[in-house]
């Protein structure tokens, strides 16, 4: 009963202790880390290692990204013994490269060790290639070996992603060999939830999942008790199909095939939550222009991967500009047209802008294909009719009550226009880049906002002058 009540004391202490370091979402306490930063400052290493051990090796790693690149230093000095492989993997790439830069290869190569393949690869595969070779060679020529092969494979494919240490068994064996297999051979991966079954070529014929064998007999043939239907995915696949294949076939691990068939890998779901969630990320900056859009990443580098975008802009604006330029005598005849025309303009972009994220949300799950490219134009043109419809009758009434009538029917059918413009337009270019092997995010939304914009400022000064508006 006292070992009991001893326990729930702990517990709690614990507990009271968590909630003053991480508040309810999980995130570190700005007075938590002014505390460490106090710590630091005041030359007090070992009251700033008490404070930080307790954490989780992803907690660490967010105080690493929360402190600035002059303070990390004193930071990782104060804490080396906790800077472990757990930590470094859960490192932004940024951060995690500005300190590997200041590592010796030695200390480098003893980190890599500790990770798996894929961890590993991702850690040594920005460094320069004479810091990445002197890295490898003080490695164990076991993982150097792993490690190079993962090398060797295009990036952000499936080569890279996936781990080379899996159970692999022959299909003649029982569930009991099995058993005692996995108790006997202590080098065996630790953490799985599959056990893949090879042909004498080493190809997968099927895999068992870890319930299966503990709960079937041991005299019963594996061949009996796998499941023969699997999902191979190529060591050349881009991980954001292998993602797609991961949500579609609902998979907890899968194997990773080279061209002959041969098993070389696996992947597992912890490494595709992780995939999933950067190329969603990656594909909203991307339609921004924003680049990475990582707060850690260089400034430079933020500054150039930008300003190229706002460039782009300001050429695609200067059509607009022509467009209005164009009818110059018609504005200055009837000012209000110079009100109105940025109300088209910009509800045509927002439209735009709204078709645009569906479509290239639909392009990177597969919904939108060859297939159904049609029907899904249409479908966004009807959208767009529909929504149209609304917002003309609402700018119309204002427009004609405020200035007159027809100006009221003139923006209000601009806008249908614009807005129907924009729905295929949000749906055909990024279709359009895909179709031309290029990423649909990168550039859509310049081009978009191009045609929006033109076509807006086109169709509402364009029907004022043919209604006779401008005398």
């Amino acid at each position: 009963m006292d070992d009991s009540a001893g326990e729930a004391a702990r517990l709690a202490a614990d507990l009271d202790a968590r909630e003053e370091r991480l508040d309810e979402d999980d995130r570190l306490r700005p007075e938590f880390v002014e505390e460490v930063r106090e710590a630091l400052e005041e030359d007090e290493r070992q009251r700033a290692y008490d404070l930080v051990e307790p954490l989780h090796p992803a907690d660490i790693a967010d105080l690493f990204e929360i402190f600035g690149r002059e303070e990390r230093p004193a930071l990782g000095a104060a804490i080396a013994e906790l800077m472990n492989s757990e930590v470094i993997a859960e490192l932004n790439e940024h951060v995690r490269d500005e300190l590997i830069a200041a590592l010796s290869p030695d200390a480098v190569a003893q980190i890599a060790e500790q990770l798996e393949t894929d961890d590993a690869v991702a850690l040594i595969e920005d460094l320069d290639e004479s810091d990445r070779d002197a890295v490898l060679a003080e490695m164990d020529p076991g993982d150097r070996a792993a490690i190079e092969s993962a090398l060797s494979f295009p990036e952000e494919s499936a080569g890279r992603l996936m781990q080379r240490d899996l159970v692999a068994v022959p299909e003649h064996i029982t569930v009991g060999d099995l058993i005692d297999y996995l108790r006997e051979n202590a080098d065996l991966s630790t953490e799985f939830w599959e056990v893949f079954v090879v042909d004498p070529a080493h190809r997968p014929v099927g895999t068992c999942q870890l319930s299966w064998i503990l709960r079937t007999p041991r005299n019963i043939a594996i061949s009996d008790v796998m499941k023969r239907d699997q999902t191979l995915i190529p060591v050349e696949m881009d991980q954001e199909e292998v993602a797609l294949r991961f949500q579609k076939y609902a998979l907890i691990s899968a194997a990773v095939v080279d061209g002959s068939g041969r098993l070389l890998g696996q992947i597992t779901a912890d490494d595709i939550v992780h995939i999933m969630s950067e190329e969603a990320g990656e594909d909203a900056l991307l339609m921004s222009g924003a680049g990475e859009g990582d707060i850690n990443e260089p400034i430079r580098q933020s500054y150039t991967e930008r300003v190229r975008w706002l460039i782009a802009n300001l050429g695609t604006a200067l059509i607009a500009s022509l467009i209005i330029a164009s009818f110059g005598a018609a504005i200055e005849r009837l000012v209000a047209l110079a009100v109105l025309m940025p109300i088209v303009a910009s509800i045509g972009g927002n439209a735009g802008t709204q078709t645009m994220a569906v479509a290239v949300r639909a392009l990177a799950t597969n919904q939108l294909t060859r297939s159904n490219t049609r029907r899904v134009i249409w479908r966004e043109m009807r959208v767009a009719l529909l929504n149209g419809g609304t917002v003309a009758v609402l700018i119309g009434a204002a427009t004609a009550f405020i200035f007159t009538p027809m100006l009221g029917a003139v923006i209000g059918a601009a806008v249908v226009i614009n807005i129907v413009t924009a729905g295929f337009a949000g749906v055909a270019v990024p279709v359009l880049f895909d179709r031309m092997n290029q990423d649909p995010a990168v550039a859509s939304s310049v081009f978009v906002t191009m045609i929006t914009d033109s076509m807006g400022f086109f169709a509402f000064l364009g029907l004022a002058v043919a209604s006779g508006l401008t005398g």
